[in-house]
């Protein structure tokens, strides 16, 4: 499709895959709107009728992050009935989305970590915030059916949750090799899982569904056998 042919709302969606495409490549703080303008081959005249200033399109490039990964993982978290594989769903869709677009966690970082208050930044704090809360609550849920000890702080669960990604993403990112985020995901978030489930019982998949195997605690005079 001729870039002139284009409406207001498809141009600006445009000025948003741009920007989300140099980011994979570039640092997002010297990213200018002349190359974004050279990337989808208009003048930045054109680029500021539909944007007000550099802060709208970095806006409006934060709400797609969040549209965009907030839908992913509900769908993800909808595909399963237990809530612990819900998270592990939601886990494998989130690296899955940031495989996609590597742009995206390198502006995430960085808006975050700006010191002045932008639009962009405070649609980051609500994706964070949002994000969160969808996982509090599928922790809250598990622990209701038993597949989440009792005395587990959801709240601190759902920190270390986001926690994983972030650290599995920045590592595949520094290594060069962002598709190793998802080769270790499956086993990060085993390790998770071990740590948030039921004491006294085993959390095992079978057939794609979680159960909850119970063990029996041994004590400090018990016998070594199983």
């Amino acid at each position: 499709m001729q870039t002139q042919y284009l409406s207001a709302g498809e141009r600006r969606q445009r000025t948003v895959e741009a920007v989300v495409t140099l980011a994979g490549t570039q640092n997002p703080s010297e990213i200018t709107t002349a190359a974004i303008a050279k990337h989808m081959s208009v003048t930045q005249g054109a680029l500021f009728r539909h944007f007000p200033s550099k802060d709208a399109i970095w806006e409006m490039v934060m709400e797609w992050v969040a549209e965009g990964l907030l839908n992913r993982i509900d769908r993800a978290a909808a595909s399963e009935a237990s809530p612990l594989e819900a998270l592990r769903a939601v886990f494998e869709g989130h690296v899955s989305f940031v495989i996609e677009h590597p742009g995206v966690p390198r502006m995430m970082f960085g808006e975050l970590q700006r010191a002045e208050a932008t639009p962009a930044k405070k649609v980051a704090h609500g994706l964070m915030r949002r994000y969160a809360e969808r996982v509090t609550r599928r922790l809250e849920e598990a622990k209701k059916i038993g597949e989440v000890a009792a005395e587990t702080d959801c709240q601190a669960a759902a920190i270390l949750f986001i926690g994983m990604i972030q650290g599995l993403v920045m590592q595949s990112m520094l290594s060069g090799h962002i598709e190793a985020a998802r080769t270790n995901a499956a086993g990060v978030f085993k390790v998770f899982r071990r740590g948030v489930a039921t004491h006294g019982g085993v959390l095992v998949a079978e057939g794609g569904r979680s159960a909850v195997r119970r063990t029996t605690r041994r004590t400090a005079k018990g016998s070594e056998k199983g």
